[in-house]
């Protein structure tokens, strides 16, 4: 499987926290970054010191934060010269975890959460078709055409990766740390949805349908594309959660 992983995905996991004294917060951006992709099976973190300078933390509180990754089995550490943290292989999409953070939100405030990310996407999108150069919009072409979403995984971390890029083509500074900040903290399970082929197939139609406005410099096209985009995948996040709710399986789009 190709991930396509832009700079703008792995800036997402690692950018400071908003509340520094929360080891909970470093776990949940970990957490996000194994779910959505953006870290990969067998990868070995930052060191400590490092993590906690890029959050804005405490050492101690990062090591509290991977404390709490490592009983939920998502790191494991390695003592020696070549040790440290690394994320354990899952082969499943960590559905558990997506499950218990569907259950924990009302269905209320994902809708609003798709709501606010499909406002500043759309923003994104309008702007990037105003402001990116011919040179940008072929780039952001030929990303498109060299990811993978042929698998859920594939699909979660390309997605997102073409969001990010989109956000930047917007050069708008406020635009892309609020994507950013979004993709932490929602991107995960907006993105779930993508274990429904049907569902990778209609990301990728909009995607190439923002692309096309991009390269027309359409500004009304890419802003719609966008907000569909999202409108499709919240519509999908809520039928998990509702599935989830009556019992279900988290990652059985058929079982409605």
């Amino acid at each position: 499987m190709e991930t396509r992983v832009g700079p703008g995905a792995r800036e997402a996991v690692f950018a400071q926290l908003a509340d520094t004294g929360r080891a909970e917060q470093v776990a949940q951006r970990l957490t996000d970054g194994i779910v959505l992709g953006v870290l990969d099976p067998g990868e070995r973190l930052p060191s400590e010191p490092e993590l906690a300078r890029r959050f804005g933390v405490a050492l101690i509180t990062v090591r509290e934060g991977l404390g709490i990754l490592r009983d939920a089995g998502l790191v494991e550490t390695r003592r020696g010269r070549e040790g440290g943290s690394f994320v354990v292989h899952d082969d499943v999409g960590h559905p558990a975890l997506l499950s218990a953070r569907l259950r924990s939100l009302a269905q209320v405030e994902l809708s609003d959460m798709a709501v606010y990310f499909g406002a500043i996407l759309a923003g994104a999108a309008e702007r990037a078709a105003q402001r990116a150069s011919a040179q940008d919009a072929a780039n952001l072409a030929g990303w498109l055409r060299g990811a993978d979403f042929s698998t859920a995984a594939g699909a979660r971390t390309n997605q997102g990766g073409f969001l990010l890029e989109l956000a930047v083509l917007s050069q708008s500074a406020r635009l892309v740390r609020e994507q950013i900040r979004l993709q932490a903290e929602f991107g995960p399970l907006l993105l779930f949805g993508l274990v429904d082929p049907g569902a990778r197939s209609q990301a990728v139609e909009f995607d190439e349908r923002i692309v096309r406005a991009v390269r027309r410099q359409s500004a009304d096209r890419a802003r719609a594309a966008a907000g569909e985009l999202v409108d499709m995948l919240a519509l999908r996040l809520l039928g998990a959660k509702a599935r989830v709710e009556r019992g279900g399986d988290l990652d059985d789009p058929h079982a409605d």
